[in-house]
C-alpha cells in the first residue's frame, strides 16, 4: 500500500487512477508521494521515505528542488497539461491590450439610468475607446515551450506577425511550430523589433527581470506587453515608468502585486492562467499517472530534478539507485549487484544520476549493499 498526501484540492479524475493500492488524502501521515498545487512545501519537513513530489501544473517554485535532489527525492511536473487554458487567457490578453474593451466595459456601467439617451451617450462616447486590430501587428514569444508554440501558432492564425525565441526548444516542440514564425537568434531580438510582447519562460535567476528599464528603452514606442507565466520576470518599477511616458502602451499580467494594482493601463488578473476545470482535470491525472508509474516501476517521466528514464521491466527484481555523477560509479554500483543483469538504463542531468538496473537471482536485500556504494543517495527494491 502506498501512502500519497495530496496538499490541494486534486481532481478526483485524477486521483481515481491511483488504484485500490493508493491510500491518498489530505490527512495521510508518512507519504510515499505529495501531490500538490501551489501549497508552499519550502518549510516543510519531509519524512526519509518520501519518494516523490507531483506539482499539478507547470511552476514547481513552491517546491524547494535543491533539498528534494540532494535527498533523492523527485520532483514531477506537468507540462503541457494547462497549456491550452493559458493560451486562451493570452489570446484574451492581447485583445484586451489592444481594444481598451475594460475601459470601454467600465465607462457603459456609468450610463445606467439615462434612459433612451444611453444609445446617444454610447454614439458619442466610444471613439475614446478606440484601438488596434491585431491582423498585421507582430507579436513577439519569448520561450516557445507548451504554451508559447500554442500561442503563437493561433497568433499566425488570427493574422499576426509572429516572431520567437527559445534557446532550449526541443525538437518536438520545433515540429509542432508553425512553419509561418520567424526564429530569432536573442530575446533581445524579439523584444526590439515586436508591437506587442507575450513571455513563456520559467523564473530563474537568469530570466529574473526579463524586461527591464534597458530593455524597454529599445523596444517600439507603443508596445504591448503581456506576463502569463511568472511574477519577477518583468521589473514593475520599470513598466510603471514606462507606461508614463507612453513607451509601453499596455502592460497586461496574471500575477497582481501592490505596487501595480489600480494603475493606469495595467490590466491586472488573479492568477486565472490555469483557472478551468478541464485544465485542473489534465494536471491532475498527469500528474497522478506520473506518481503511480515511478512508484511501481521506477520510472521517471516530466522531472524538473532528475532525467527522464523509463524502461520495460525484466527480471526478479529491479533496483532504483539515485546517485551522484561520478566518473567509475556506476562500475562500483554494478560489483555490488547480486546476480544477472538482464536490462540497465543510466542517464545524468547535472551532478545527478539515476539508474534502472532489473536483475535475476537477487532479492531486495542487495539494496543495502548498493547502498553502502560512496556517492549513493538512494536505493530502492522494486
Amino acid at each position: 500500500m502506498y501512502n500519497v498526501l495530496t496538499l490541494n484540492k486534486i481532481a478526483k479524475v485524477g486521483t481515481s487512477r491511483l488504484g485500490d493500492n493508493y491510500n491518498y488524502g489530505e490527512d495521510v501521515q508518512n507519504p510515499d508521494a505529495v501531490l500538490v498545487r501551489s501549497a508552499a512545501m519550502h518549510d516543510m519537513e519531509f519524512a526519509d521515505n518520501l519518494l516523490a513530489i507531483a506539482r499539478a501544473g507547470a511552476g514547481t517554485n513552491n517546491i524547494p528542488k535543491d533539498k528534494c535532489t540532494d535527498r533523492g527525492i523527485v520532483v514531477f511536473n506537468t507540462p503541457g497539461a494547462n497549456a491550452n487554458a493559458v493560451k486562451e487567457l493570452v489570446i484574451a490578453g492581447l485583445l484586451l491590450s489592444s481594444r481598451k474593451i475594460t475601459e470601454g466595459i467600465d465607462w457603459a456601467k456609468t450610463l445606467k439610468g439615462n434612459g433612451d439617451a444611453v444609445g446617444k451617450m454610447v454614439e458619442k462616447g466610444k471613439s475614446q475607446f478606440v484601438g488596434p486590430e491585431l491582423k498585421g501587428k507582430t507579436l513577439g514569444v519569448i520561450g516557445l515551450g507548451a504554451i508559447g508554440i500554442l500561442v503563437a501558432n493561433c497568433a499566425v492564425s488570427l493574422g499576426m506577425k509572429v516572431m520567437g525565441f527559445d534557446p532550449f526548444m526541443s525538437v518536438d516542440n520545433a515540429l509542432h511550430l508553425n512553419p509561418a514564425v520567424e526564429l530569432m537568434k536573442s530575446n533581445e531580438d524579439v523584444m526590439t523589433g515586436c508591437d506587442y510582447l507575450t513571455i513563456h519562460v520559467p523564473l530563474t535567476p537568469d530570466t529574473k527581470n526579463l524586461v527591464n528599464a534597458e530593455m524597454i528603452a529599445k523596444m517600439k514606442n507603443g508596445v504591448r506587453i503581456l506576463n502569463f507565466s511568472r511574477d519577477g520576470l518583468v521589473n514593475s518599477a520599470a513598466i510603471l515608468d514606462a507606461l508614463k511616458s507612453g513607451k509601453v502602451a499596455k502592460y497586461v499580467t496574471d500575477f497582481g502585486t501592490d505596487d501595480i494594482l489600480g494603475e493606469e493601463n495595467v490590466i491586472c488578473m488573479p492568477h486565472l492562467g490555469a483557472s478551468t476545470p478541464e485544465s485542473e482535470e489534465n494536471c491532475a491525472v498527469m500528474a497522478c499517472d506520473q506518481i503511480k508509474d515511478f512508484l511501481e516501476n521506477g520510472n521517471i517521466i516530466n522531472s524538473v530534478n532528475y532525467p527522464a528514464l523509463s524502461m520495460a521491466k525484466s527480471g526478479d527484481i529491479r533496483f532504483c539507485v539515485m546517485h551522484k555523477n561520478i566518473p567509475e560509479l556506476l562500475k562500483k554500483i554494478l560489483s555490488e549487484v547480486k546476480g544477472n543483469v538482464e536490462n540497465m538504463l543510466s542517464k545524468s542531468r547535472g551532478d545527478y544520476a539515476y539508474t534502472i538496473i532489473d536483475v535475476t537471482g537477487a532479492d531486495a536485500s542487495n539494496a543495502e549493499s548498493i547502498s553502502s556504494v560512496e556517492g549513493i543517495i538512494r536505493v530502492r527494491a522494486i
